[in-house]
């Protein structure tokens, strides 16, 4: 079966807890437009689904997600206006707001690549569980956008401004057991232990008084949200921007041609 033919986001709901699975594993679970949507709808249904106290987000194959794909950025025969791909930009704030709205508590679990819009899905779960050889980054500046997503937000509150301002400037990669180290997830264990030791959180979460625990997200989540309002309008048009540039234009080209790109600032 090829990607184009499977459920890109598969869903499943038992004993008060919803798994989603990001379901493209040929392609390290890289997202399209379609999986974006499908995802944002799955995260609606579990918000407004009572029964489900836990919602459970982990990749099929080896990886959680490897970031947007690629592919979807190639040119097409009739190019989209400026305010046709800034309006697609804009796309990242509605999965930021889909995942805030979730009351309940969010697990993930993290094996393989967590990349750039993968990484950020992880980050605003509220338990993340990652392998320790699992690789994260936010790798924008690599294709040459700003990196002005939910990562902008995330990084700098987990793993501290000092770390984020590297890693986002650079694109460069961090492992799940140094993630860990610095507060950027959770916990790291062995590759083979990370779906269990996911479930054991959820179990643990699922098992408690659901007003409670939803009424102590909401609280700190009010931290996540005044971050929000403070980078992430401001991120995604300074993205939306520079996906129009010559240089993501190159980067994506040479991304599909496996050569190393030449940027010029423009």
């Amino acid at each position: 079966m090829t990607d184009a033919e499977e459920q890109p986001v598969l869903i499943h709901v038992a004993d008060g807890v919803m798994t989603i699975s990001f379901n493209r594993p040929t392609r390290h679970n890289a997202v399209t437009g379609r999986m974006h949507r499908e995802f944002v709808a799955a995260l609606e249904q579990a918000r407004q689904n009572k029964d489900v106290r836990v919602v459970l987000i982990r990749g099929e194959g080896r990886s959680f997600c490897s970031g947007a794909d690629v592919a979807d950025f190639q040119t097409p025969a009739v190019p989209p206006t400026a305010a046709e791909r800034a309006l697609a930009v804009m796309g990242g704030r509605e999965l930021v707001d889909a995942l805030l709205a979730v009351p309940q508590p969010i697990v993930a679990a993290v094996r393989g690549y967590a990349m750039g819009l993968g990484a950020t899905i992880a980050l605003f779960s509220d338990v993340v569980i990652a392998a320790d050889d699992a690789v994260l980054a936010d790798t924008h500046v690599n294709i040459g956008v700003v990196a002005g997503d939910g990562g902008a937000v995330m990084w700098p509150l987990l793993a501290g401004l000092g770390r984020a301002r590297f890693h986002l400037l650079t694109g460069e990669r961090v492992t799940g057991a140094l993630a860990a180290e610095w507060g950027l997830v959770y916990r790291a264990v062995p590759a083979d232990a990370v779906d269990q030791e996911a479930r054991g959180v959820v179990a643990k979460l699922a098992a408690l008084a659901p007003l409670a625990v939803q009424g102590t997200k909401s609280t700190l989540n009010r931290i996540v949200r005044e971050k929000v309002e403070l980078v992430l309008d401001h991120g995604l048009w300074s993205e939306a921007v520079t996906f129009l540039s010559d240089d993501h234009r190159e980067a994506t080209a040479a991304f599909m041609e496996k050569r190393t790109p030449g940027f010029e600032g423009r």
